[in-house]
């Protein structure tokens, strides 16, 4: 029986069932998940002694009638009956990362060898790769770190932070967040037109000045005058 049409509680429900029915225990093992002889020691108080009998039938897990009906039928199996309100899914918070202490003092190295292996990577991705702080990242990054002289650049893997599983898949997330953004940058600025477009400039751009001879070359008009005079 799969894990999720199994009872909340399996032995307290398997209790109930065979304290308050006249079901097989092969019948009460298939439904709770449990071995028939697990039952069968629940029967003879071997198994589960303490344990508070679990009411399936007040929880909505089984009906009366799907008991009555198994009652009479040994080879019937019980079904969880459906629930009468859908529970939202909820999204579980992930865990901080846990380093063993002798490992702790190995995270300053292996965070500037990500800070200067791949620049790509936010302090958040850090963070979440190594379990470190933001502010020990700044500190890292600004060598204002109250023992930068003695960090030195070290693979995390190589130091048993993380897998390099892990740091092969985060080293892809962040490549792909940073083509994203180059694309979008790049889409952004061809949408722009530049200023002489938006402006109108350079579509009645004046002709440009003609250079001014130099001190020792005569001017086009006096070269002509001079021509006349010599005619003269």
């Amino acid at each position: 029986m799969a894990a999720d049409n199994k009872p909340l509680m399996p032995k307290a429900t398997a209790v109930w069932l065979v304290d308050n029915t006249a079901l097989s225990f092969e019948q009460i093992a298939d439904f709770c998940g449990l071995h028939p002889l697990e039952v069968k020691g629940i029967a003879d108080e071997d198994v589960a002694k303490g344990i508070k009998g679990q009411d399936p039938v007040a929880t909505g897990q089984l009906t009366r009638e799907q008991i009555a009906d198994a009652e009479k039928d040994p080879n019937k199996r019980l079904k969880m009956a459906p629930p009468k309100h859908k529970m939202p899914n909820v999204r579980l918070k992930r865990a901080p990362r846990y380093t063993p202490v002798s490992k702790r003092q190995d995270k300053p190295d292996a965070v500037y060898w990500l800070i200067k292996n791949h620049p790509e990577f936010t302090d958040s991705e850090i963070i979440k790769l190594i379990g470190t702080t933001k502010a020990t990242i700044a500190k890292i990054r600004e060598r204002s770190h109250w023992n930068a002289a003695n960090i030195k650049a070290v693979d995390p893997v190589t130091l048993g932070l993380t897998s390099q599983l892990e740091l092969d898949l985060a080293v892809t997330r962040a490549s792909a967040r940073v083509e994203r953004a180059n694309k979008r940058a790049a889409k952004k600025g061809a949408a722009l037109k530049s200023i002489s477009e938006t402006t109108g400039e350079g579509l009645h751009e004046l002709p440009p000045r003609p250079e001014e001879p130099s001190a020792g070359t005569p001017a086009p008009d006096d070269e002509g005058l001079s021509a006349e005079l010599e005619q003269d």
